[in-house]
């Protein structure tokens, strides 16, 4: 059985990654004024996002992810004619509808594809099967990341259905924004009230940072650190001892609404490095997808990794 992955623009993974195992991007609209911007983790899209400095002014854009009829289109003029069962894992359905217009394609998919592949030699069924990863960004990516690897096991869909969705309840997004008043900014603008003007003037005021957590559907702040180098070291300083005590996917994934060559450099990277090459874990560098600069801000940091509950203090 081919099996194929196909992904929502906001899971943050490595180019190489996506392209190592053809993995489809389920592309998100961006526009900003009179600009609009296809955010389907295009390295020269993201590039074009920067070199236009979108970055001060993309906190009233608009996002409009993959249409019912566009995924629609994705699988039955492509994906179905080049495999056989396909994995679809969106960032948590909770913070976008891309999970919902996915699953009400998926009806017509299922529907359809027999027409599609009887115009060809391709035999059999066609199997697709929707996974919401219950976070964001750099989280989404240790679901991805175990999917790519079952695919070369042989094991059944129903096995690797069983093994994504555990992960997926089991997966750890964290993010470290930069600007706190484009946060807020951004939150106004979606009608969030998470983060309020005193709080965002406060604490940049302090240059007090928030530690978000995206965790089973869930986002929100546990933790305060002072300076957003600072506040690296303090996440890093944690990822490393998650990575010591055992990770359910041998992968940490970091992603950057900036220039990658930078990360290197944050306090506490070389030790998460070092660690993760001890404990035979891959260190992930991505970029931010579009959607996500625009969401919280160039600059901002996000971690991803699976672990079995527990309890983070910070």
């Amino acid at each position: 059985m081919r099996m194929g992955l196909a992904i929502d623009a906001s899971c943050d993974l490595p180019q190489a990654f996506i392209e190592e195992h053809d993995i489809a991007v389920m592309p998100i609209a961006v526009k900003i004024d009179k600009d609009v911007f296809k955010d389907n983790r295009d390295p020269a899209e993201i590039q074009r996002f920067f070199d236009l400095k979108m970055g001060s002014r993309s906190h009233s854009a608009s996002t409009e992810p993959c249409s019912v009829e566009d995924v629609q289109k994705l699988f039955l003029e492509k994906l179905v004619l080049e495999k056989d069962c396909v994995f679809c894992l969106t960032i948590t359905a909770t913070r976008s509808p891309i999970n919902d217009h996915v699953i009400k394609a998926s009806f017509a998919v299922l529907k359809h594809y027999r027409d599609v592949r009887d115009q060809t030699t391709m035999p059999g069924p066609f199997l697709m099967r929707v996974i919401d990863t219950r976070s964001i960004f750099a989280g989404s990516a240790p679901v991805i990341v175990e999917a790519a690897r079952l695919f070369k096991t042989g094991q059944t869909p129903a096995a690797i259905r069983e093994r994504l969705t555990y992960i997926a309840n089991n997966s750890y997004g964290y993010m470290l924004p930069r600007d706190l008043y484009y946060l807020r900014a951004r939150a106004k603008t979606k009608g969030d009230r998470s983060v309020g003007l005193f709080s965002a003037v406060m604490g940049s005021a302090l240059d007090i940072k928030p530690l978000l957590r995206a965790y089973r559907g869930e986002t929100g702040p546990v933790g305060k650190v002072r300076g957003f180098e600072h506040g690296v070291e303090v996440l890093f300083d944690y990822v490393i001892k998650r990575v010591h005590a055992g990770l359910l996917v041998p992968a940490v994934c970091l992603s950057y609404g900036g220039d990658l060559a930078d990360v290197p450099k944050l306090p506490g990277y070389e030790a998460l490095r070092d660690a993760c090459e001890e404990c035979k874990v891959d260190l992930m560098l991505a970029p931010m997808s579009i959607t996500g600069m625009v969401n919280v801000g160039e600059g901002a940091l996000t971690v991803g990794f699976a672990a079995e509950e527990h309890v983070a203090e910070f």
